[in-house]
């Protein structure tokens, strides 16, 4: 246990003070990462849907970056550290930036889909890790915040589309 570490009161493992903590700090690098590529995507839109998606781009970003603060607070919470820096995210994360001068509206939706589809994967093992391990609080936001990523991957589907499929 490092000094940041705290001795919390709490009946959970050793081990799960241990592993649900890390599992925490690489999704809530996920979560700003994704974060930040949403907001990045808004402020660079452009197209005939500028609006639309531009608004709903923003109301996603406001929604992801709400849970940071529980993410971290709740491995706090059982005892564990979380992130510090910019620089630890980028080690972190496993949702990949990107940097590209331009990219396409549809192709802005297509890929913050797929990263919410990523994240839902990221936090279903996470809900995996505390279902093995007994933590049913850190299981409960998850839940919560897997249908929050389940709703933004269908609006960007959705929003996506071309043809009406009718």
């Amino acid at each position: 246990m490092t000094r940041a570490e705290s001795n919390v009161p709490t009946d959970l493992s050793p081990e799960t003070k241990r592993d649900i903590p890390a599992a925490l700090r690489a999704l809530l690098a996920d979560v700003f990462a994704l974060y930040l590529k949403t907001k990045n995507f808004h402020w660079h839109m452009s197209g005939s849907h500028f609006r639309d998606y531009h608004l709903l781009l923003d109301e996603q970003a406001t929604q992801i970056f709400a849970i940071t603060d529980d993410i971290a607070e709740r491995a706090r919470k059982i005892g564990g550290t979380t992130l510090r820096s910019i620089g630890h995210i980028a080690r972190e994360q496993r949702i990949l930036d990107n940097n590209a001068d331009y990219v396409d509206a549809q192709d802005m939706l297509a890929e913050l889909r797929d990263d919410n589809q990523q994240l839902v994967r990221e936090m279903r093992r996470v809900h995996e890790l505390c279902d093995e391990q007994g933590d049913i609080a850190t299981a409960s936001f998850l839940e919560n915040w897997i249908d929050e990523a389940e709703r933004r991957t269908w609006f960007l589907y959705e929003a996506g589309r071309t043809s009406s499929g009718l």
